[in-house]
């Protein structure tokens, strides 16, 4: 087995294009791979405490999956971008490609918030259930439109700029939430407060999309959403702190070695402010706050210099094809997954669906409650993964 999974190993690895930044590749797949497994367990009752999200304040390893994804989407500007600039492509033009890119994203993850049917329920109407009452943003929703604002940012102002930018879109955040007073229909006025359904972000996803197009549509007072608006903004200041990673990356004047040393320093300081910073602004993320967005960049900061030392200065790459795999197709990844799983939900298998028949009379009774529901995820994740490495033999990548 060590043998075939050598000579796998070997024949992804090998063919990659010399030059090419392996850890950032690793990274990028490790964070898709970790993102399907955690949103598909055999049942939400059943989750081992670190594949769940923090019930509210503070965190978890899993609430750091998506901001890793957007932190490693900035990393991906910078280099681009830094390349495109060079070669004189015009402003103008990469700005209208990636205003394209943003709405193709945003379009996808609508498309994920209508493919759905209960075809068990002859009642069931798609028109009032799904399309009358859709979840408007959600997670490829906010990755376009934090993707879109950052490359505008780095287009159009300069290393200082976009420093600015990300730290007054921290504070700026911060105020806003702390210090802007809001009323519900009762005519109570609010101001300062981060509860499961009062706060300001969810006051306002409550009255720009109202309640039936939102996730938490029964919070109170206010219904809201984990990828809102206005929490959409400190955001970008985590795909911004990619950018400036990237711009690391790129600096032929540091050595690999400092590279990384650069990056363990700036994520340890990174991590520690954001904690200390959430002992006053708690770290949330289904409010993003801005403490969140400082202690996450941290994390990913130390992520990729540890991945960047193992991988790529002490040699230790061959185990990292599988996740190479799954980067090089990571939005057909997400989309592949979200269809699987609601195709799991959607077939029907005597009175349930095939997905709660195969944890509920096949792996729960095999390996118990939490044991079966994480069998269910692994086993969701090795038919992902199989799809994805047949596209990676045949060359097929799937651009947005």
């Amino acid at each position: 087995m060590s043998n075939i999974f050598s000579g796998y190993a070997r024949n992804v690895i090998d063919q990659l294009p010399p030059g090419r930044l392996l850890a950032l590749d690793v990274f990028r797949g490790i964070t898709i791979a970790a993102m399907i497994l955690v949103n598909n367990p055999g049942s939400w009752s059943y989750v081992y405490a670190p594949m769940a999200h923090a019930k509210w304040h503070g965190w978890t390893p899993t609430d750091l999956i998506f901001p890793f994804f957007i932190f490693i989407a900035g990393v991906s500007v910078a280099i681009v971008m830094n390349r495109e600039l060079a070669k004189g492509t015009d402003k103008l033009f990469l700005l209208k490609h990636a205003f394209v890119r943003a709405v193709k994203l945003f379009a996808l993850g609508l498309f994920l918030a209508l493919f759905y049917y209960n075809f068990s329920d002859p009642d069931f109407s798609w028109v009032d259930a799904k399309l009358f009452s859709m979840r408007v943003m959600g997670v490829l929703q906010r990755i376009g439109l934090v993707y879109f604002a950052t490359v505008f940012i780095v287009l159009y102002w300069q290393n200082l700029g976009r420093w600015l930018w990300a730290i007054g879109l921290l504070l700026g955040y911060w105020a806003l939430v702390m210090l802007t007073p809001y009323s519900d229909s009762a005519g109570n006025t609010y101001i300062g407060l981060l509860e499961f359904g009062n706060s300001l972000p969810a006051f306002i996803d409550n009255y720009v999309f109202s309640a039936k197009h939102l996730y938490y549509a029964s919070a109170t007072p206010f219904a809201f959403d984990p990828e809102g608006l206005i929490s959409t903004l400190p955001a970008i200041s985590g795909c911004l702190a990619g950018v400036f990673t990237g711009n690391i990356l790129t600096n032929k004047a540091l050595t690999l070695a400092g590279k990384a040393k650069k990056m363990l320093v700036i994520g340890l300081v990174c991590a520690i402010v954001g904690e200390l910073w959430g002992l006053v602004f708690p770290i949330n993320k289904a409010l993003w706050t801005s403490s969140f967005v400082v202690m996450s960049s941290g994390w990913a900061l130390l992520t990729l210099a540890a991945l960047t030392w193992l991988i790529d200065i002490k040699g230790k790459k061959y185990w990292s094809a599988p996740f190479v795999v799954c980067g090089a197709n990571a939005i057909f990844f997400y989309m592949f997954a979200g269809v699987l799983a609601r195709l799991l939900m959607m077939i029907p298998v005597a009175d349930s669906s095939l997905g709660d028949w195969l944890f509920s009379d096949v792996l729960q009774p095999l390996f118990g409650n939490y044991n079966g529901s994480l069998m269910f995820a692994i086993s969701f994740l090795f038919v992902s993964y199989w799809v994805l490495d047949y596209l990676y033999r045949k060359k097929i990548f799937f651009k947005v």
